[in-house]
C-alpha cells in the first residue's frame, strides 16, 4: 500500500510540474483532470489505510463471551464475467456464500475512472478487487451494487449511454499507466513547443527524484 502511494505521489508532482508548463487550454484541463484523477486514488488507499488499521486495532481488544470473528488475510479476486447494456457495465464474481455476510460487509466505492470491492469476513477472509483506469467515464451516483446467491453484482452506470466498451480495463494497475497514456495523447497530439515542454519537465522531474529533492 506505501509503495502505490509513493507511487502516486511522484505522478502527482510529476503531472503539477507539466501544468505549471502548459499554455493550451486542452492540454491543462487533460493535465487537471489526471491530477485529480491521482488524488482521488490517493485518498481512496489512505482510506483503506486507515480502515485497516483500525481493524487491526479493534482485533487487538479482549475478547467478549462469544469471540468475535477475524477478519483474516485478503484474497485479490482476478475471475470474474462482465456483460453491458445501453446504460450499464455489469461486473458479476462469484463468491460462495456471500449472500450469508452482514450487508456493510460488501463495500463498493466508485469514481469517475476507478472502482474497488471489498468483502469482508466471508469464510474467515476477506476478498478485494480494485479496477483503475476505466476506458470510459461513469456516473458516480448512478452505480451501484447488488449482492445475490454466491454472486456481487457491479453496476457501473455510463455517464455516455449507448455507447460500448470493450473489456481492456486491469485489476490492479500499475498507477502509473493511467498518466504514461495521458501524457501519450498529449505529446502525439501536441505541436514542437509541446513535445519541447513534456521532454524538458520529464527530465527536470526525473533529475529532481535522484536527488531526492521531490517535494511530500
Amino acid at each position: 500500500m506505501s509503495s502505490a502511494l509513493e507511487e502516486l505521489q511522484k505522478d502527482l508532482e510529476e503531472v503539477k510540474v507539466l501544468l505549471e508548463k502548459a499554455t493550451r487550454k486542452r492540454v491543462r484541463d487533460a493535465l487537471t483532470a489526471e491530477k485529480s484523477k491521482i488524488e482521488t486514488e490517493m485518498k481512496n488507499k489512505m482510506q483503506q489505510k486507515s480502515q485497516r488499521k483500525a481493524e487491526l486495532t479493534e482485533n487487538e481488544k479482549p475478547a467478549a463471551v462469544v469471540a468475535p470473528i477475524t477478519t483474516g488475510y485478503t484474497v485479490k479476486i482476478s475471475n470474474y464475467g462482465w456483460d453491458q447494456s445501453d446504460k450499464f457495465v455489469k461486473i458479476y464474481i462469484t463468491l460462495p456464500g456471500v449472500h450469508q455476510v452482514p450487508a456493510e460487509s460488501v463495500q463498493v466505492n466508485f469514481t469517475e475512472r476507478s472502482f474497488d470491492l471489498l468483502v469482508k469476513n466471508l469464510n474467515g477472509k476477506s476478498h478485494s478487487m480494485i479496477v483503475n483506469n476505466l476506458l470510459k467515464p461513469i456516473s458516480v451516483e448512478g452505480s451501484s451494487k447488488k449482492v445475490k446467491t454466491d454472486t456481487v453484482l457491479i453496476l457501473r452506470r455510463k455517464k455516455a449511454e449507448n455507447t460500448k466498451e470493450k473489456p481492456s480495463y486491469d485489476t490492479e494497475t500499475d498507477p502509473s499507466e493511467g498518466l504514461m497514456n495521458v501524457l501519450k495523447k498529449i505529446y502525439e497530439d501536441g505541436g514542437d513547443d509541446m513535445k519541447r515542454t513534456i521532454n524538458k519537465a520529464w527530465v527536470e522531474s526525473r533529475e529532481k527524484q535522484a536527488k531526492g529533492d521531490t517535494d511530500f
